[in-house]
């Protein structure tokens, strides 16, 4: 079951990263991020079960507090919207907001403060991937910044885990994240924070 979960989510995952990276160089990239953001949503509960049952509380949290923003950016991509209406946007960066404080709050809860690497881990995971996900919803291109800090972080985990599958699926993924924030910078310029 835990190799189905790890190629599940990892292909999903990896397959999302490739697709919005080649969205980024595009003029008509509608297609390819619906696609991409499905992926996301298609490799998520993979992700959420495996991090759940290792524990990962925080990781954990994060992935299944993620989906507004993989929806936002797929409905994004779907209604060919750049900018989201003001209320979706503030429920979106809210419950993000949520998330993380959740996630971090039951992980300091359970482990009875912060005693484990694989915590600071996750919270670098944390950052990366709800913010980054919320920014690349947006089209921002530091949200591919974020989403490589995330992959190195997830990647450190899944060693520490012996998930060579998905330490190797991170290890790609750096690769097409690192292309897509290129891409994006040479289609919008280097944007303030």
């Amino acid at each position: 079951m835990d190799i189905f979960l790890q190629v599940w989510g990892g292909s999903g995952y990896l397959l999302a990263k490739i697709l919005l990276a080649h969205a980024e160089g595009l003029q008509r990239d509608r297609t390819w991020r619906i696609a991409g953001w499905f992926a996301y949503l298609i490799g998520l509960p993979a992700w959420v079960i495996l991090l759940a049952g290792k524990q990962n509380w925080i990781a954990a949290a994060i992935e299944a507090g993620g989906a507004p923003a993989l929806i936002l950016g797929l409905a994004s991509a779907w209604k060919r919207c750049d900018h989201v209406p003001r209320c979706v946007d503030w429920s979106v960066k809210a419950f993000t907001y949520l998330m993380i404080a959740g996630g971090i709050g039951y992980s300091i809860y359970y482990f009875k403060g912060i005693t484990a690497v694989s915590q600071v881990l996750e919270i670098g995971v944390t950052f990366g991937f709800l913010l980054g996900s919320y920014l690349l919803a947006k089209k921002h291109p530091w949200g591919w910044l974020l989403f490589a800090g995330m992959l190195i972080c997830m990647g450190i985990l899944m060693y520490i885990q012996d998930k060579a599958l998905l330490v190797f699926q991170q290890g790609i993924s750096l690769v097409f994240v690192i292309n897509g924030f290129i891409r994006a910078v040479h289609k919008v310029g280097i944007p303030r924070a």
